[in-house]
This record gives structure tokens, sequence and C-alpha cells, in this order.
């Protein structure tokens, strides 16, 4: 659930309260007790990662990882091959269109 940022217009009281996404906005402000309460824009609705970070290889099985590795040795970039220079490249030939009058 995300936190939302609050202000009173009567009494300009500010805070953050955490409430779901599909929860009415409050209305009331708790310090002056007046119908005057905002929800401020801002990073209410977004999603927040806290700590270290999260990698690649945080949730990966070791058999994922024996597999990885495999793909990794066989998909080392060839040299081209020397019959690939020899061959002459096909060339499309296309004929200009005629300009519509």
């Amino acid at each position: 659930m995300p936190t939302y940022d609050y202000e009173c217009d009567a009494c300009g009281h500010e805070f953050e309260h955490f409430q779901g996404i599909n929860d009415p906005h409050l209305k009331k402000c708790p310090e002056c007790k007046k119908s005057k309460l905002r929800r401020l824009f801002g990073t209410g609705a977004a999603v927040v990662f806290k700590g270290s970070g999260f990698y690649q290889t945080d949730y990966r099985s070791e058999s994922y990882k024996k597999g990885a590795a495999a793909d990794k040795k066989s998909s080392k970039p060839k040299s081209e091959s020397k019959s690939a220079d020899k061959a002459p490249a096909a060339k499309s030939e296309s004929k200009p269109k005629k300009a519509a009058d």
C-alpha cells in the first residue's frame, strides 16, 4: 500500500497517510478538524525499492546458473566463413517509378 501526502488548506498542516489505492481520499484534517484537506501530487502511488538492490542472480537456482553458463560458452561469436566472402551478394534490381502527371 502506498503512502500519500496530504495538506490542509485551513491550517497548513502537512502529513503522510498510509492507505490503499482504492481507499477514499481523506477529507477531514486531524489537527483542526476542518474539511479542507487535499491530497498532494507526489510519489504516493509509485513503487519504492528499499535496500541494497536487486540483482539478476538473486533468485536463480543452481540448475539455471549451470544452463546459462553452458549457453554462454556455446554462443561465442564465430569468425566469418571464407565461402561467404567469395560468393557475390545478390542484388535486387528495381525499375524507377514514373512520376504521376
